[in-house]
């Protein structure tokens, strides 16, 4: 069981409790949070209140959180596009549709029940049953090149490049509009939105730093491609930020418009580049990743209709 330690500020006053949990406690429903507080395990100033209880700054609210029990992970035998292999750490391309590790109602089929199945225990542990060898995620309908260590050493080392923004990451993209400069930075933090639990959003209330860098590769008539730097790797961060700049993904059916683009199967976002110094042998390396066929016939669609236009 782990413990948060919330303090209600001047802000919060005479915020009912409930309401409170569930704007600075991202990671639960505000459902989960409610039973929470039925179970009794939800304190204000360490005694028991009920959901309805109304804050004053300067209180502290403690939530216990039972630690999840992890169901089994199995191996599957499911193959990888493996672009390069050592050690010490894998290159992954991951086809656009496939989840990178287990949640709720999708423990198979994923990108780690391949690895474990293709690796058995040469996978870092350190961030868990769930995620082994995960060193950073891309979203299920976002294909491309994926980082995996074999140990908490590499682990370790790809981790610190990335909190130190060493680690290089660029993404090809096609987004609606056309964007009006050639190069641009969209820095606006991001959090988990408001109503809508799955969703993200620009927000300074619980948004953490996000930094994202763009330079127009090709403009079409109605849509944009780009090449999208990131300096930090928040979930959704360039469906967010190009969404908040008025240009949302080709094919993306959370940030995008109703009317979604169905023949690109989600959002057109692929991860083409890595780059990083190897753990061990501190050399620098990168890698690239050519478009699936979806994203290079949309390409080849705007480029003859740009011709006609």
């Amino acid at each position: 069981m782990r413990k948060l330690e919330l303090i209600a500020g001047e802000k919060d006053n005479s915020q009912r409790l409930d309401k409170f949990l569930s704007e600075n406690i991202n990671e639960m429903t505000r459902s989960a949070l409610t039973k929470l507080i039925d179970e009794e395990k939800v304190t204000v100033n360490f005694r028991k209140v009920v959901k309805s209880y109304k804050l004053s700054a300067g209180d502290i609210v403690t939530v216990s959180i039972d630690d999840p029990e992890p169901p089994d992970v199995v191996a599957e035998e499911i193959p990888l596009d493996i672009v390069y292999e050592d050690d010490d750490l894998l290159v992954v391309n991951k086809p656009k549709g496939m989840v990178v590790h287990p949640a709720a109602g999708n423990y198979s089929g994923t990108l780690v029940n391949a690895l474990l199945y293709h690796c058995g225990d040469s996978l870092s542990g350190i961030n868990g049953v769930l995620r082994p060898g995960i060193v950073h995620r891309i979203d299920k309908n976002t294909s491309g090149l994926l980082m995996v260590a074999k140990n908490d050493f590499a682990h370790q080392s790809l981790s610190e490049q990335i909190q130190s923004h060493s680690f290089k990451r660029e993404y090809l993209a096609v987004v609606y509009g056309n964007i009006k400069d050639d190069r641009g930075v969209i820095n606006a933090p991001i959090g988990r939105h408001k109503t809508d639990r799955k969703k993200m959003c620009v927000t300074k209330e619980n948004g953490r730093e996000a930094v994202t860098r763009f330079e127009v590769l090709e403009r079409f008539s109605d849509f944009t491609y780009l090449c999208c730097m990131l300096e930090t790797g928040r979930t959704h961060q360039i469906r967010v930020h190009m969404a908040y700049i008025g240009h949302p993904l080709a094919g993306d059916d959370v940030y995008g418009p109703k009317k979604v683009i169905t023949s690109l199967g989600g959002q057109c976002l692929h991860a083409y580049l890595l780059g990083f110094v190897h753990p061990r042998s501190g050399e620098y390396m990168e890698f690239t990743s050519e478009v699936p066929e979806t994203f290079a016939k949309f390409l080849t669609k705007l480029r003859n209709s740009q011709k006609n236009y």
